[in-house]
């Protein structure tokens, strides 16, 4: 009889004759590997675990408790391996058991209590969580290379170049944490509109790039209105035509919302409120559109312009919208023989949805451009010029 000893499971094996020896093997490696899968939580993908909770451990912007870590590190990992089956609350206790007070790690782990919301049932309660002790620790903290180094620095470099930039904190710190120093010469010059919350920004940058919903004041131009106060999830930062604009949905139903950054005048960051991404890809919203009116009632409409001679080429190399083409030759010669007046020039078509923007932009041009279908935005357009021509008689200027 031989004994076998596996930490503490123990086997006698019979041997009676050499042909045992290699059975004898199997069972010693498999009794092993019984004892080290119970010293280590290891199951499988148990180091993309850890990475994934040495992340969310140490992030300020979330309060993340048990029941979230599980659910955040079941997404990430889905999202690396579709095939997975996931992993239980329990699963993650171990883990991070593992890294508090079994493994060479011995990380510091906090754990505090914040009011908590539930979005579904609309109500409050004291949520706990977890996060490291210390803000800028990490198990998998990695210095970087004289390369990256110096790759970071000439991006620092080159960002101090654009006047019209915000300054974000954390990007000073870093400019001043390398050395990089600031160059007084303006290479490239942004046009801006300053902000009276020269932070603002910054601030939402951040609450963007760490997924935080956000509790908004608002106030809009018109005097009759107060105040908005509204929860919304942010998305987007848009610049068009000097002003900046936050794209967010609101908390209570999801519709997308536009807001001019002039007009926020506080932003608070809701860290335990669950926020949701953005179905698809944000940015595809505009291709319709032009500026940031999001008019969800509009048809596509395809419309067909003239542009004279002296404004033919601005428009050629700076289009209107993205969907701009130059209308074909057939096209064209059947144009001019409908519009004689406009012989000259060249015609033009895009497609997009109505909005503010867009009137404003085609009669941006006045007596060079001409709308010439379809009829509705043609109407728009002579609308606006009958209501222009009203202004100024009123004026009596001629007089």
């Amino acid at each position: 009889m031989l004994g076998l000893v596996a930490g503490d499971i123990s086997m006698e094996v019979l041997t009676s004759s050499h042909n045992n020896t290699n059975i004898e093997f199997v069972i010693y490696v498999c009794l092993c590997t019984i004892k080290i899968e119970k010293v280590m939580p290891a199951n499988k993908n148990a180091m993309t675990r850890y990475k994934i909770l040495d992340q969310l451990l140490g992030c300020r912007y979330h309060n993340y408790s048990l029941d979230d870590l599980t659910e955040e590190v079941n997404k990430r990992l889905s999202e690396l391996y579709p095939d997975t089956d996931g992993v239980g609350r329990r699963t993650i206790e171990k883990d991070i058991s593992y890294l508090e007070y079994e493994g060479p790690f011995l990380v510091e782990i906090e754990r505090y209590t914040v009011p908590g919301y539930n979005s579904e049932k609309q109500k409050s309660y004291s949520k706990r969580c977890l996060r490291y002790a210390n803000p800028s620790f990490s198990i998998f903290k990695k210095e970087l290379s004289n390369d990256e180094e110096y790759l970071l620095r000439e991006a620092l470099l080159m960002l101090g170049k654009f006047e019209g930039l915000p300054n974000l904190d954390a990007l000073e710190e870093l400019r001043l944490g390398l050395g990089v120093n600031r160059d007084d010469r303006g290479i490239i010059s942004l046009t801006k509109n300053p902000l009276e919350n020269s932070n603002l920004l910054g601030e939402l940058f951040t609450t963007i790039s760490q997924q935080q919903v956000i509790e908004l004041h608002y106030h809009r131009f018109s005097p009759s209105e107060n105040e908005w106060v509204i929860n919304v999830h942010p998305y987007l930062l848009k610049e068009y035509n000097r002003r900046w604009f936050l794209f967010a949905a609101a908390e209570s139903d999801g519709h997308l919302l536009c807001f001019g950054l002039e007009r926020i005048d506080k932003v608070v960051a809701l860290s335990s409120h669950k926020y949701i991404e953005y179905s698809g890809n944000i940015n595809e919203v505009f291709d319709d559109f032009i500026g940031v009116t999001l008019n969800r009632f509009s048809p596509l409409y395809k419309i067909v312009f003239w542009v004279s001679d002296k404004s033919k080429d601005y428009v050629s190399t700076k289009p209107i919208h993205e969907s701009q083409r130059n209308v074909s030759e057939e096209a064209t010669v059947k144009l001019k023989d409908k519009y004689p007046t406009l012989s000259n020039g060249r015609f033009f078509s895009i497609e997009c949805k109505e909005n503010y923007e867009l009137i404003r932009e085609l009669t941006s041009f006045g007596e060079d451009l001409v709308v010439l279908s379809p009829t509705y935005i043609q109407n728009k357009i002579v609308d606006w010029v009958d209501n222009l021509q009203k202004r100024y008689t009123a004026l009596n200027l001629r007089a």
